[in-house]
């Protein structure tokens, strides 16, 4: 039996399918709030808590393996982004104390940071997180490994596919004609179809040589921004004109998006960490491990995920074009 947290999510309704597929036995831990009916077929549901621990006892019983996802990607507060992605973890973590299950911790490339001088990071570069968000994923990556040595970590790029709400208003604002970057030259990034970082967690979930060790799933090849923005442009068949906005505009932008979230009480997407993060020139991670321990390569190219992903915008009626 296998435990998904966070298996609502973007990330985690792609992997329970994909659990489902393989034919393996699935629980999924939910909050008293969650409609189990967005739920795939089969999936068992367990109602717990990760901040107090609550009902964690009866949802880890029969279970052999852990997919921790659920996490916190926008926080009002630095102290938000811990509660969520640290003590959270450790609230698991200690949960497992005791039990013969294996724990796949799913990090983020943010807790490492972006590679200096443009060469794709590997599994041990020194970590120099960016944002809170990195911060507390690293955090939440030394409490795995503190409590749960055997732990398998992974640490995704950019994760774009069906049902992402984040890079989608990226493909929104295109599709509306009009493509924004921030000034200062070309920037690189690796990324992952979903469906291939799904597949991933699961190969990983199920890999004994993978224990106690630390991956980057991704593709290969990283790409532009600008290369996205082209390609998108060229699936939809539309023609958007770039507006360049200066590092500067873009912090004035984010500092007053941070003004109302905190009086919406809502976080928003944009802030000025994230405009910090989108100024680096490379977040870009090397994927040699993975395949060398476990034989997994992402295997969907960049236009071949837009394509599909861009398809599916648009027949769920997100995006005209």
């Amino acid at each position: 039996m296998i435990l998904v947290t966070g298996g609502t999510g973007f990330v985690g309704s792609h992997l329970l399918e994909k659990l489902g597929a393989r034919g393996e036995a699935v629980r999924c831990l939910v909050r008293p709030t969650t409609n189990a009916r967005r739920l795939p077929a089969g999936v068992e549901t367990a109602l717990a808590d990760l901040t107090g621990g609550q009902g964690l006892d009866r949802a880890l019983d029969g279970v052999d393996t852990v997919i921790h996802l659920a996490g916190v990607t926008k926080a009002l507060s630095k102290a938000d982004y811990f509660a969520g992605n640290a003590r959270a973890t450790e609230t698991l973590v200690r949960a497992l104390q005791g039990r013969s299950i294996r724990l796949v911790y799913v990090s983020s490339l943010a807790a490492i940071g972006p590679s200096p001088d443009g060469r794709p990071l590997d599994e041990d570069a020194v970590p120099h997180p960016v944002s809170s968000y990195g911060e507390s994923k690293l955090e939440g990556e030394r409490i795995a490994r503190r409590f749960a040595p055997d732990a398998v970590i992974i640490r995704p790029p950019v994760v774009y596919g069906p049902r992402d709400t984040d890079v989608f208003q990226m493909f929104r604002a295109i599709a509306q004609g009009l493509v924004l970057e921030i000034a200062g030259g070309e920037r690189w990034f690796s990324a992952i179809y979903v469906e291939d970082l799904a597949d991933g967690l699961c190969a990983a979930a199920r890999a004994g040589n993978a224990a106690g060790r630390t991956y980057f799933l991704t593709c290969r090849k990283p790409a532009s921004w600008q290369e996205l923005g082209a390609t998108a442009a060229q699936i939809m068949g539309c023609r958007p004109r770039t507006l360049r906005v200066p590092v500067a505009a873009a912090n004035t932008v984010a500092f007053f998006s941070e003004m109302w979230s905190r009086i919406s009480r809502n976080p928003a997407i944009i802030s000025r960490e994230k405009v910090a993060e989108a100024c680096c020139r490379f977040w870009t991670c090397d994927p040699t491990r993975a395949a060398a321990d476990f034989g997994f390569e992402a295997p969907t190219p960049l236009a071949a995920g837009l394509a599909k992903t861009l398809a599916w915008y648009k027949e769920a009626g997100w995006l005209k074009y």
